[in-house]
């Protein structure tokens, strides 16, 4: 059952895992190339402890080749971001390769869409990234070992694109698999009482949040001083100087308020709406989001897509305000302990926070998106608030600044605590549904691959037909 099925592709999780963090958050992607039939034999030779390794084609899927390197490199990126490769052997990885592969040939076939426009937007974000990393294009380009920017460009559209791919058609086969309630009762029943999960300690946490107020006076300092940049911009100061200089914003200062965005972006709506309605070139009036007062100016449009700079500014807190607000707080948490009000009263009524305001404070997991926390995958800034707390007792009022600057104070109650313990039905429901829904993935999957591997033309060469593999690669 679940179990075994997990044991069966834990090997390929522990592939997975490190490569999705590779491929898609550093944005340092594998070498891995689309080569034409033609050339399908072309060799390489490389020299290394005076001996030759014959660096050619081992597999093919489809249009899709694998090289002998291509394991080699997977390793390098593995070890590089910090994974251990110890237990991965060649045939193992070059599974896992083959899978990715298998991804990308059937999202062609299936003609799943993934536009040039959305690979070179992406490709910007991944440059973007590494050349912040890395130092300069000179050294990502060197550390690629490619010639000239043109030579990387090219090789590193061809890279995103097979990987948008894969992406593509694994989203595509897990999310068409839907679960019933009785298929997750069935699920939990099959299931031995001696293999039962075991489900680590949990809390559930709310919290009341009070911000200092801004005067209006310090509202309109940030105002005009924005409507100052406005004006010597237009007689030729540098907006993106300006945002290097001033901007609050520790996300885009550094690359001098820049944004690229489409409606599908998650920015607040505030600053979406203005954006939209700027024409090419327009510099938008100063406007206010919950991060402060910003003003936009639209650089290219694209299409769906824009690319803008901003620069962010948030007006001073007085020690007046700041007084007031910590007053407020303890005010809150006198009447909350002398049982005037209770805490989810005082959080609908007092807090400032929006979000969890209409919950009686409650937080919301955003991994599990429930209100439990296990507390060893808890955000290492909340475990240290809360992990003293006994249930239903109130935190001494807590000061918070984020990065840009901005203070406020909150109280944070522990409303339950979930001991570790054995998987209840009734207990633990979400999360056995989301370990049934796992397992009827994993089958979908694999059911997929052993039909689209008995279509598609597959091909290994040498030694690596003598490996073990999950999936039946070699057609017996």
């Amino acid at each position: 059952m679940l179990l075994k099925t997990i044991q069966m592709k834990s090997l390929n999780n522990k592939i997975a895992l490190p490569f999705f963090l590779i491929l898609f958050s550093s944005g340092i992607a594998m070498a891995q190339e689309i080569i034409k039939e033609s050339v399908i034999d072309t060799i390489k030779t490389q020299t290394s402890n005076q001996k030759q390794k014959i660096d050619g084609v081992i597999a093919k899927v489809g249009d899709y080749i694998i090289l002998d390197s291509d394991i080699d490199k997977s390793y390098l990126e593995i070890s590089s971001q910090g994974g251990s490769v110890k237990d991965i052997s060649r045939c193992q990885m070059l599974g896992k390769l083959l899978e990715d592969k298998l991804y990308a040939h059937q999202a062609i076939q299936d003609s799943l869409k993934v536009t040039d426009s959305e690979i070179k937007s992406m490709m910007d974000d991944r440059l973007s990234y590494m050349v912040e990393q890395i130092g300069s294009m000179d050294k990502v380009i060197k550390y690629y070992k490619k010639s000239s920017e043109e030579e990387f460009k090219t090789y590193f559209f061809d890279v995103l694109k097979e990987q948008k791919l894969t992406s593509e058609m694994q989203n595509k086969i897990v999310g068409e698999v839907e679960i019933t309630p009785e298929e997750v009762r069935n699920f939990f029943k099959s299931i031995p009482a001696t293999q039962l999960p075991v489900f680590g300690a949990e809390m559930e946490v709310a919290q009341i949040v009070v911000e200092p107020k801004i005067s209006e006076v310090e509202k309109q300092k940030v105002i005009d001083k924005l409507n100052q940049f406005k004006i010597e911009i237009r007689e030729g100061s540098s907006f993106a100087t300006k945002a290097v200089l001033y901007s609050q914003d520790p996300g885009s200062r550094a690359t001098g308020g820049f944004y690229k965005m489409n409606r599908k972006t998650p920015f607040v709506k505030e600053f979406k709406d203005v954006a939209f309605s700027l024409a090419e070139g327009e510099i938008s009036a100063p406007f206010e989001s919950d991060f402060g007062f910003h003003i936009i100016y639209v650089e290219k449009i694209k299409g769906q897509d824009l690319e803008l700079r901003h620069i962010l500014l948030t007006p001073t807190v007085t020690e007046e305000a700041l007084k007031e607000a910590k007053e407020k707080i303890f005010l809150i948490k006198k009447r909350i302990e002398d049982k005037e009000i209770t805490f989810a009263e005082a959080a609908r009524k007092e807090s400032d926070e929006k979000e969890t305001r209409a919950n009686g404070g409650a937080l919301i997991n955003p991994k599990t998106q429930d209100t439990r926390f296990e507390l060893t995958k808890m955000d290492p800034s909340l475990y240290s608030q809360v992990s003293n707390l006994k249930e239903g007792e109130i935190s001494q009022p807590l000061m918070d600044e984020d990065q840009s600057g901005k203070k406020k104070f909150k109280l944070i109650v522990v409303t339950n605590r979930i001991n570790e313990h054995t998987a209840d039905y009734a207990k633990d429901y979400t999360k056995i549904k989301e370990l049934a829904l796992k397992e009827k993935q994993i089958k979908a999957i694999g059911k997929w691959f052993d039909e689209k591997i008995r279509e598609t033309y597959i091909k290994i060469i040498g030694e690596y037909r003598d490996c073990e593999y999950t999936n039946n690669w070699l057609k017996k």
